[in-house]
């Protein structure tokens, strides 16, 4: 597996009514190397900050994020061919009219002859089992399709890291069965946040975010429990001199 790291990172970002910067994230040192990562936190917490800072969609105020010791931000465009990003709403990447033309584009930059192109973006659509929906409206899918097809889109330029943003959350319980058989097939390290603590529990490691900080980093049963219960007494996680 690649080696994510996060050296000190901290996110911070001016607001309009306050003369001190916002603080999304701060003095976070990780190294990820599982197959399998869940991040899970309210809503807020800083969860997609992380997340985007592993490709680059955001740079660090502060500190470092490497992939496979390439910096996110002097080396973003080697990092974006190695982490494939996934959104929440698949409408959000999904541009082109059909999923087809979308897994094409994606392979636009690294595949330059149109026939190979076709070639490789059918076999992504193979992989997922979505050739019958390949040339529907994208509008025409269920959300679960969606979701799918923005995957192919990733999977297409066979990223090593795989990040995703809350993948399930606008899925039915169908759909959200066909993601997590999806995603437990691939090869892809996965660095994944999800409110879906069963799927969470699934995971190698989990990290429990809170207020921009990890509040917890361990095994996916002790962290979804620690969670679990910090939610349901009501209270905020542990104060900065807790484990």
């Amino acid at each position: 597996m690649p080696a994510v790291t996060f050296d000190q990172v901290a996110v911070a970002v001016e607001t309009e009514n306050s003369a001190h910067p916002k603080v999304l994230l701060e003095a976070v040192t990780l190294r990820l190397e599982e197959a399998r990562v869940g991040v899970i936190g309210a809503n807020g917490s800083g969860k997609s900050t992380m997340l985007r800072l592993v490709n680059g969609l955001i740079q660090p105020t502060s500190g470092r994020v490497t992939v496979d010791g390439d910096d996110t931000v002097h080396a973003v465009r080697r990092v974006r061919r190695n982490v494939g990003f996934v959104f929440t709403d698949p409408l959000s990447q999904l541009v082109m009219p059909t999923g087809r033309e979308d897994v094409e584009l994606s392979l636009r930059r690294s595949v330059k002859n149109g026939h190979e192109r076709g070639r490789q973006a059918e076999a992504a659509l193979e992989r997922l089992g979505l050739q019958h929906l390949a040339d529907q409206s994208i509008y025409e899918l269920s959300g679960g399709e969606r979701q799918l097809m923005a995957l192919a889109a990733v999977l297409a330029v066979n990223p090593s890291v795989l990040v995703l943003d809350e993948p399930s959350t606008l899925l039915d319980l169908r759909n959200r069965e066909l993601l997590r058989r999806t995603l437990a097939s691939l090869d892809q390290q996965i660095i994944m946040s999800t409110h879906d603590l069963d799927l969470a529990l699934e995971m190698d490691r989990v990290l429990v975010i809170e207020a921009g900080r990890v509040a917890f980093d361990g095994a996916p049963a002790e962290a979804v429990a620690a969670y679990r219960s910090w939610c349901l007494q009501g209270l905020n996680a542990p104060g900065r001199d807790a484990p």
